[in-house]
């Protein structure tokens, strides 16, 4: 079960202690970014304080979720939940409630779930999982224990794409890596998504353009900001990674030192047509398009002022 997980070493360490030792308590929050891997551990948590060795539906195992076209888990899904908690197990004297998106609790709802976490039927472990426990009531919070989820270290993104994905490509897992920020499902998402492969693409476009004028990419780009336009952050990201190998090859001329070494031709044929403080110039431009993103100015307006600028290098 553990044995799966790769990182969160000191959190499974602890985790299987207080289990073996009978020491678990009824309450638990795991916190971090989505696909950090909070529901690979709870599953595994519930497993084991479960006795169970295979990975399936369990009755007692029980899964609680936003209802579908609901923004947020009100009182009447939690009553529901606590009638549920009350229920004997079906088969021995446990059983283990996982509240996903537990941030997309309502005050009400937190408020009438709070005597349960305080005082659980006997055997009832609750495990409530958060991107942000500052979402959470803090007297919901007192009463639980609070695993906060780090980020995995580059050679463990490595690690969990090389298991999951044997056969890629020693320079993709390390681009890849680069990209996940620490987080293992982002970088599956990457890779599974088609989303995040058009959303690179159309980063790449931003350099063309301004290495080359409109040729195309100016429309194609418009079309492009239109349909990712919730997306900029990654596309800005993207963006930068490419300004960074464009700078690096121009500086040292190594293929082996970029990150997007699949995008070796146009990186270096783009170095060939921008001098250091060109380049250093979209930076600051993207900078600039990302501050008046933040500030919550018009999408389309920012962006169109951004392809102006990248027409006019």
């Amino acid at each position: 079960m553990f044995n799966h997980i790769i990182g969160h070493e000191k959190h499974k360490e602890n985790i299987i202690s207080s289990i073996k030792r009978g020491m678990f308590s009824h309450a638990h929050i795991f916190s971090g970014e989505d696909g950090i891997g909070k529901s690979l551990l709870a599953r595994a948590t519930a497993l084991m304080l479960m006795g169970k060795e295979e990975d399936k539906p369990y009755a007692d195992i029980i899964e609680y979720r936003v209802e579908k076209d609901k923004k947020s888990i009100g009182v009447e899904q939690i009553r529901g939940l606590i009638e549920e908690i009350n229920k004997k197990p079906f088969e021995g004297d446990k059983k283990v409630v996982i509240l996903y998106e537990g941030d997309k609790l309502t005050e009400q709802a937190q408020n009438t779930l709070l005597k349960t976490i305080e005082e659980p039927p006997a055997g009832v472990f609750i495990i409530i999982l958060c991107e942000n426990t500052e979402a959470l009531l803090d007297t919901i919070k007192s009463r639980c224990q609070i695993h906060k989820l780090q980020y995995l270290t580059v050679a463990e993104i490595e690690e969990f794409l090389c298991a999951k994905y044997a056969a890629l490509p020693k320079d993709k897992v390390e681009l890849l890596s680069a990209f996940s920020g620490g987080v293992p499902g982002k970088a599956q998402r990457l890779i599974e998504d088609k989303t995040f492969q058009d959303i690179r693409e159309g980063a790449l476009l931003v350099l063309k353009l301004a290495a080359y004028g409109e040729e195309g990419h100016g429309e194609q780009l418009e079309k492009f900001f239109n349909k990712y336009k919730n997306s900029w952050e990654e596309i800005f990201d993207w963006t930068t990674s490419f300004i960074r190998d464009v700078m690096i090859y121009k500086e040292i001329g190594k293929e082996a030192l970029l990150l997007n070494r699949d995008k070796y031709t146009d990186i270096k044929a783009i170095s060939d047509r921008f001098s250091f403080s060109k380049l250093n110039g979209i930076i600051e431009m993207i900078s600039d398009t990302r501050i008046k993103l933040y500030r919550n100015v018009n999408p389309a307006l920012t962006f169109d002022r951004l392809l102006w600028k990248l027409q006019e290098l």
